[in-house]
């Protein structure tokens, strides 16, 4: 297991208490980014969709601040860049 499926495990067990997350996808896009300064740090780049009730009622800020606030922990060190798609169930689409 590499050490970015490590991190991702436990991005989704941290994601887990904050939210009923209906559907989640973190994607490890570190490799897209190879050669990057941030990337020389050893932060990964990821790519998160999820859907969870929280989001209702958010605009998007709203909702990227709950994201973050989910992952604090390990940004910067872990997560150097992280592109975030969070929905409501109802909004994602098919």
């Amino acid at each position: 297991m590499s050490i970015n499926q490590v991190r991702i495990a436990l991005f989704e067990q941290d994601l887990q208490k904050a939210f009923s997350i209906e559907h989640l996808q973190i994607e490890d896009e570190s490799h897209l980014h190879a050669g990057h300064a941030g990337a020389a740090s050893g932060g990964g780049h990821f790519k998160l969709t999820i859907v969870a009730p929280e989001f209702k009622g958010l605009n998007l800020v709203a909702r990227h601040r709950a994201v973050y606030a989910a992952l604090n922990r390990h940004i910067p060190i872990e997560i150097h860049a992280l592109t975030i798609h969070a929905m409501a169930p109802g909004e994602a689409a098919n």
